[in-house]
């Protein structure tokens, strides 16, 4: 049984989405970028480093070159991000539309590192949350992230505070995510705000609609 405070505010479905990635100039430094691509943390980038499959070329000014696909493209501070790939409706690689299931819970199939997994999407969690014995399964190093003090029905234990590379939901993904591993064995891994709070969500009858921030 999970806690009653990991299951405050539960909301399967399916995603909308591409695989191309987004990016976007957030500054610069010298000669190095701050990119951020499809919406993850902003990341320092010098002239031939690569990220996430973007490399940086060149930067002059306010702007920078990059290789996206094969693809050169030039950046601007501030500007819209870059997206590359195939033109898609309805979300562009930036859109999750869920449905219910009957219980009212929203419980999308997903990846973190490439992993399957089932997600349960949880606005009362605030990371990313799944057991220990799910982690192993999925090949987490959880016991080098950092310690940390859980509460659970059987009192004081020991979880784990990490960084997972990659959750994907659909084709919609979001680097460099924070994650808790918890030693009680849990049935879903909690999709928490860690992960949530990247999109700007919309709650409509059945219906859990989350688009991409940038």
């Amino acid at each position: 049984m999970l806690p009653p405070a990991l299951l405050l505010a539960l909301v399967s479905g399916q995603a909308v989405a591409q695989t191309s990635p987004q990016v976007a100039l957030s500054g610069v430094s010298g000669q190095k970028a701050l990119l951020v691509i499809d919406g993850a943390a902003p990341r320092f980038l010098a002239a031939g480093q690569t990220h996430q499959g973007v490399k940086l070329l060149s930067v002059e000014g306010d702007s920078a070159t990059v290789d996206i696909q094969g693809q050169h493209h030039v950046l601007q501070v501030g500007a819209a991000p870059v997206s590359v790939g195939k033109s898609h409706t309805g979300g562009g690689g930036q859109r999750i539309v869920l449905t219910a299931d009957p219980s009212g819970h929203f419980v999308p199939d997903g990846q973190i590192n490439g992993k399957a997994v089932k997600f349960l999407v949880d606005t009362g969690a605030t990371t990313v949350a799944l057991g220990a014995a799910e982690a192993r399964r999925i090949n987490l190093k959880y016991d080098q992230g950092r310690r940390i003090q859980m509460s659970t029905a059987n009192g004081l234990s020991t979880g784990y505070l990490i960084r997972l590379e990659s959750v994907r939901v659909g084709d919609v993904v979001a680097y460099d995510v924070e994650a808790v591993v918890s030693p009680q064995p849990m049935p879903f891994v909690l999709l928490g705000n860690s992960f949530l709070n990247r999109f700007q969500m919309q709650k409509n009858n059945d219906q859990l609609t989350l688009e991409k921030r940038f």
